[in-house]
């Protein structure tokens, strides 16, 4: 019988499961390696509000993402269906929405709509709503909006839920995690392993030395009196803020983006200033429950930019998706399959992670 091949991961946070889920699926032997425990909290995907938005982002993002983020939407209906257990996935679009004061920043955000448009001619085109059309896509939303933006084909998930399940299929699959297991990539036992992959996320600066964190601020509240159907943004002159609904009155609200790697607990300004926010758009979050309020570092390297690099004979340095973690894992995964599977680069070079002379 032909032994299978032996993998490591380092990192289980979203990328690691999915790594090891996929790759398992292929038969490696795979062993995954986190300094954390099993609800990973200490990976930004634990904290993202898992928006799949790919034509929102599109405005402050590289081209390469957009094209992940669209490929990556097709992807996760296909990962989904294949969870033996229920996982939170909607794909009804996003609505874009300001206050007349900001008007104008409304204006600066179709221009940069515009000019992606110019690049990426395929990509679906938002519908401007006025305030009669708002309403009947979103009927409980505050009246004084009389303009938007409605994205179609976006969607979004249940980070959380997605993690476990992820988790769950792959130990099924016979993926070996070791939890609370910190690893040093210089000092790992490489050699005993066909395949390594580091995704340990802002964990592997330490060999990654051009690596970064930046700091996100996120809420979750429920909110029985807000339905929402699905999620918002609200453009605004410091920040854009989204509102993600979940099940059950769920929400996650967030905004901030801090060049900063503190990792304490969110500020007063910045709960403030998305409480005041997220009522001005429905009136019913002032009696909202605040369940948790949670700050994490998002792994970042040049340019906002992910990217596969090598490192030794048999190493693979997968990281950098910054704040694009849901949106772009999929396209990043099956990118990094083609490599080590078959030599493969086509993804990768389709989605700017990764230069082809690098690798060899």
């Amino acid at each position: 019988m032909r032994q299978s091949k032996k993998m490591a991961i380092l990192g289980a946070g979203l990328l690691g499961r999915a790594l090891a889920l996929s790759f398992a699926k292929d038969g490696f032997d795979v062993a995954v390696y986190d300094k954390s425990s099993s609800l990973g909290e200490a990976s930004a995907a634990h904290v993202a509000a898992s928006m799949l938005a790919p034509l929102a982002e599109s405005v402050n993002t590289e081209r390469g993402i957009v094209r992940m983020g669209y490929y990556s939407l097709e992807r996760w209906q296909t990962i989904i269906d294949h969870f033996p257990t229920p996982v939170f996935f909607q794909q009804a679009g996003t609505l874009v929405i300001w206050h007349t004061q900001d008007h104008a920043s409304s204006i600066y955000f179709s221009k940069q709509l515009a000019a992606v448009y110019m690049d990426l001619p395929e990509l679906p085109r938002p519908t401007a709503c006025n305030s009669i059309q708002l309403q009947e896509l979103e009927p409980a939303l505050s009246k004084q909006f009389s303009q938007g933006l409605f994205l179609p084909k976006e969607g979004q998930l249940d980070n959380r839920e997605v993690l476990q399940a992820m988790l769950h299929e792959s130990i099924s699959l016979g993926v070996q995690y070791h939890f609370d297991h910190p690893v040093d990539l210089r000092t790992f036992p490489s050699s005993h392993f066909d395949q390594v992959i580091d995704c340990r996320g802002i964990g592997g600066r330490v060999d990654l030395p051009e690596l970064r964190g930046v700091r996100g601020e996120v809420l979750r509240v429920f909110a029985p009196e807000v339905e929402l159907n699905r999620p918002i943004r609200l453009i605004h002159p410091k920040y854009p803020l989204y509102i993600a609904p979940k099940r059950n009155h769920l929400f996650v609200i967030g905004a901030t983006e801090i060049e900063s790697e503190d990792e304490s607990p969110i500020s007063v300004r910045s709960t403030l200033e998305l409480l005041s926010a997220v009522y001005s758009v429905h009136s019913g979050f002032a009696e909202a429950r605040i369940l948790e309020s949670s700050a994490q570092c998002r792994p970042t390297l040049k340019n906002n930019l992910p990217s596969i690099r090598p490192f030794g004979k048999n190493i693979l340095q997968v990281n950098g998706l910054y704040r694009h973690g849901f949106l772009i894992t999929p396209a990043v995964v099956d990118a990094t399959r083609a490599i080590v599977l078959h030599n493969d680069f086509t993804l990768a070079e389709r989605f700017d992670l990764v230069q082809q002379e690098a690798i060899h």
